[in-house]
């Protein structure tokens, strides 16, 4: 027998609130920082707060890419799209990494080439288009709440704000360091510590998006411990083809073989049921499940019942 579920949480509609919400204030936000610290970096020659504006620029493109992924990952399955199109917020998530890195590196390059003629540095706009950064990227980051630890893509977007909210805080004490040293080189170190730092975060996060891509089963899933459990189920003997991949960067699947005693195999709908409820404890909202009795795996003409 086979048995498919799918579990929608009744609170879906408010989180989807909540966050369209903050990804809209958060591009808006975003935005205009990007503007004002082009402005001031290159009027006041701080490559280090021009680096901040270029990576400002493609949270701006990685959060409008999170927010149209989060809309269109809530839209109902149909046609061919079976599963609906919650993988276009992993999608969403790995070009956010991919953006970060490219960031980074680029910002890497340009300062090790400054560093044989440091330009001319007017610390104090600077510091206080930095503060303006770390306050705004702080807020933003804050408009997600804490829930987006269980979203691949919201933590993408959480990601790059906090980056930049640690960029804005180096760039201001850079500032602050060249006002009382004078020592304009200052500006190009710290835009090398800020793009090593970026670099190093985004990668992290592209592993992870790689691997849900490949369907690997999510960080902080224990295939073991979901089989253990569904041993636990009375007159469950085996688990067999147990597989669990995420449908979107928010919802898991999973599949599973369960091999039955003959008396549990009588009352198959009560057996799905438990399972059912153990799933959903690990957060598994879709489940197919297929109950044989000991002897059908493996072959030909598997055991069915009605």
């Amino acid at each position: 027998m086979s048995h498919s579920h799918d579990h929608d949480h009744t609170h879906g509609h408010a989180h989807g609130s909540r966050s369209g919400a903050a990804f809209r204030w958060s591009v808006l936000l975003n935005a205009a920082l990007t503007g004002l610290q082009l402005v001031v970096g290159f009027a006041f020659g701080s490559l280090a707060l021009i680096g901040d504006a270029v990576h400002n620029l493609g949270d701006v493109v990685g959060l409008l890419l999170g927010w149209g992924a989060d809309h269109l990952s809530r839209r109902p399955p149909s046609g061919r799209f079976t599963y609906g199109y919650g993988r276009s917020t992993q999608l969403a998530a790995l070009i956010n990494g991919l953006l970060v890195f490219a960031a980074g590196a680029v910002l890497v390059v340009e300062a090790i080439q400054r560093l044989g003629s440091p330009v001319p540095l007017d610390p104090e706009p600077v510091a206080w288009a930095a503060l303006a950064g770390m306050v705004i990227n702080l807020l933003s980051a804050r408009l997600f709440g804490h829930g987006h630890q269980s979203d691949l893509n919201r933590r993408a977007a959480v990601l790059h704000l906090l980056t930049d909210a640690a960029v804005s805080a180096a760039v201001l004490l850079t500032a602050l360091l060249v006002k009382l040293t004078g020592l304009a080189v200052l500006d190009a170190l710290t835009a090398i510590g800020v793009g090593a730092v970026v670099m190093a975060s985004a990668w992290g996060l592209l592993r992870e998006a790689l691997a849900v891509s490949l369907d690997a089963a999510p960080r902080g899933v224990s295939l073991e411990a979901i089989e253990a459990e569904l041993l636990t189920l009375p007159g469950v003997v085996r688990v067999a083809e147990l597989h669990v991949w995420a449908v979107s960067t928010s919802r898991l699947a999973l599949t599973a073989h369960l091999q039955c005693s003959e008396p549990a195999l009588q009352r198959p709908q009560e057996l799905l049921q438990q399972a059912e409820r153990l799933l959903q404890r690990f957060g598994i909202g879709k489940s197919t499940l297929q109950l044989e009795t000991r002897h059908d795996h493996g072959s030909q003409h598997p055991h069915t019942h009605p």
